[in-house]
């Protein structure tokens, strides 16, 4: 039975290679690449890397689980995430206020409240 696979999922994954991906070795990395990045089958992947279609499969849950791993450790693209959505609440309280043309005295507390939230992200 094939397992369907969320886009929010494929956007998970390809931020995990992208914030950890340099941490996998070379064959690694390109399998992965050609099964996240290009879209390609199993089959197809193995067929150019020579190696099985099981191979290929194990290889992109190990690839998966790994990535997994770095990110419970670190948590970066937590942060990110996080980081991201604060900038975008900045971003509504701006658009907000250009359009109510609101009280700049509270603009300003929100944006401090935000910023200060942002940097103790990082």
């Amino acid at each position: 039975m094939t397992k369907v696979i969320t886009v929010e999922e494929i956007l998970r994954q390809a931020l995990l290679y992208d914030f950890y991906g340099e941490l996998l070795n070379m064959h690694q990395k390109n399998v992965y690449e050609q099964f996240l990045l290009e879209d390609l089958s199993l089959s197809e992947i193995a067929q150019n890397a020579g190696i099985s279609r099981q191979g290929v499969h194990d290889l992109v849950r190990r690839c998966q689980k790994t990535l997994e791993g770095y990110e419970a450790k670190l948590h970066l693209v937590e942060r990110f995430c996080s980081i991201q959505k604060k900038m975008k609440e900045l971003e509504r309280e701006l658009d907000s206020y250009e359009k109510t043309g609101g009280d700049s005295g509270e603009l300003i507390r929100r944006i401090r409240q935000i910023s200060d939230s942002v940097m103790q992200e990082l």
